[in-house]
């Protein structure tokens, strides 16, 4: 699997672990990961630690889940950002819609 997730015990928090690549093909494998959950009443970590490469495909699924999530009320982290990976980010300005950890 692409994508793996983990809900906390007490059901607030989802780790979404992201695997080496971070594309389209993700798409659906992504999607599953938080629709266990609502959206607008979680705290997100999305885990890069392991990625090396995501696309604009990749972007988009994060600003979709920033959107169902609450749009500016979203609490999301992306963490374990790579220099590549925190590169795009950067790039992007993703710092401005997400909390970004090294």
């Amino acid at each position: 699997m692409k994508v793996t997730s983990n809900i906390s015990a007490d059901g607030k928090t989802i780790t979404i672990n992201i695997g080496e690549r971070f594309d389209f093909s993700c798409h659906g494998e992504f999607r599953d990961a938080y629709s266990a959950v609502d959206p607008a009443q979680t705290k997100f970590i999305i885990n890069f630690s392991r990625t090396d490469y995501l696309d604009s495909a990749a972007l988009g699924m994060l600003l979709v889940l920033r959107e169902r999530a609450g749009g500016d009320k979203a609490d999301i982290t992306l963490e374990g950002c790579n220099a590549s990976v925190r590169q795009i980010m950067d790039v992007t300005r993703f710092e401005r819609l997400f909390e970004i950890k090294a």
